[in-house]
C-alpha cells in the first residue's frame, strides 16, 4: 500500500515537474524568437530599403566618357549601394521577354533610352537624400531624366517607424508576459509543498536551509526548459536562414550568441526569483493559512 502510495506521489511529482519545465521552454522560446525579430528588424527594413531603385535615364547625344565618369563617381558615392548599367538594346530586350511582344516591330525603332540604376544603401533612402541626390544629378546635361517611386519610400519610412514602435511594445509586454507565467508555475510546484515547508520549519530548520533545495530544483528546471527553448530558437533560426539567404542572419554570430547568453541566464535568474518569493511567503505563513 505504501510503496503505491510512493509511486503515485512520485508520477505527481515528475508531471509537476515536467509542466514546470515546458512552460518555461515555451515561454522562453516564444521571447527568443521575439529577440530575433528585434534583432534582425532593422536588417530586415534595410533590405528592402535597398530594393528602392533610382533610374538615370541618359540622352542619346551622351559621351562615353561621360558616362564612365557618371558611373565612377556614383560608384563611389558614399550613398551608393551598386550600380548598373543599361543600355537601351537590353531594356528593350527586357521589355520583349517580360510582354512577350516585341514593340519595335509595331514602333519601327527603339525610344528607350540607356540608364544606369542605382541601388542606394537603407540609410539613405529618405526622401530628403533622395531629393538631394536628384539635384546634383539633375545639373549633369547628358542626363535627361532622374526617377524613383518617392510615394514607396515614403510609405516605407512611415511603415519602418510604425513596426519597431510596436515591436519595441510587444517585446516589453511579452517579456511581463514571461516573468508572469514563469512565476506562476513555480509558485504552484512551490504550493504543492507548503506543508512540507511549515514541517521543517517547525522543528527548527532555518529558512534559507528550506529555501534552498526548492531553489535549486527550480534552477535545474530552468535551465533544462532553457536549453529546450534555445534548441527550439536554433532550429527555427537555421530554417528562416536558409530560407531567406538574402537576410543573412547569420552574419552577427556575436549577437546571436548574446541573445541566446540573454534567454539561457533569463531562465536561471526567473525561477530563481520566482522560487525565492514562493517560498518566503509560504514561510511567513501561519499555519493555519496553508489550508486557505
Amino acid at each position: 500500500m505504501s510503496s503505491s502510495f510512493d509511486r503515485y506521489q512520485k508520477r505527481k511529482l515528475i508531471s509537476s515537474y515536467f509542466s514546470v519545465v515546458i512552460s518555461i521552454a515555451l515561454v522562453l522560446f516564444l521571447l527568443g524568437c521575439l529577440g530575433l525579430l528585434v534583432l534582425n528588424a532593422k536588417k530586415v527594413a534595410d533590405h528592402f530599403k535597398e530594393q528602392v531603385v533610382v533610374t538615370i535615364y541618359l540622352n542619346d547625344s551622351a559621351k562615353e566618357v561621360e558616362v564612365k565618369q557618371l558611373e565612377k563617381s556614383l560608384a563611389m558615392a558614399a550613398y551608393t549601394k551598386s550600380t548598373e548599367y543599361v543600355s537601351k538594346e537590353a531594356a528593350a530586350e527586357s521589355m520583349k521577354a517580360e510582354t512577350g511582344e516585341d514593340f519595335m516591330d509595331f514602333v519601327g525603332y527603339n525610344p528607350l533610352q540607356n540608364s544606369i540604376d542605382v541601388h542606394l544603401k537603407a540609410d539613405f533612402v529618405t526622401t530628403e537624400t533622395l531629393a538631394s541626390i536628384t539635384e546634383e544629378l539633375a545639373t549633369k546635361k547628358f542626363i535627361e531624366e532622374i526617377r524613383y517611386d518617392n510615394d514607396l519610400v515614403e510609405l516605407m519610412n512611415d511603415n519602418v517607424k510604425k513596426i519597431t514602435f510596436w515591436v519595441l511594445i510587444i517585446s516589453a509586454i511579452f517579456t511581463l508576459i514571461a516573468v508572469l507565467l514563469i512565476n506562476s508555475s513555480i509558485r504552484l510546484a512551490v504550493y504543492s509543498k507548503r506543508f512540507i515547508i511549515k514541517t521543517m520549519q517547525m522543528v527548527g530548520a532555518t529558512k534559507s536551509f528550506i529555501r534552498r533545495p526548492f531553489v535549486y530544483k527550480s534552477v535545474q528546471l530552468g535551465v533544462i526548459g532553457a536549453i529546450i527553448a534555445l534548441i527550439g530558437m536554433g532550429i527555427v533560426l537555421y530554417y528562416l536562414n536558409e530560407t531567406f539567404a538574402e537576410l543573412q542572419l547569420l552574419s552577427n554570430p556575436v549577437l546571436i550568441g548574446g541573445l541566446f547568453v540573454v534567454i539561457f541566464l533569463l531562465g536561471i535568474v526567473i525561477t530563481w526569483i520566482s522560487t525565492f518569493i514562493a517560498t518566503q511567503r509560504f514561510l511567513n505563513l501561519k499555519t493555519d493559512a496553508l489550508y486557505y
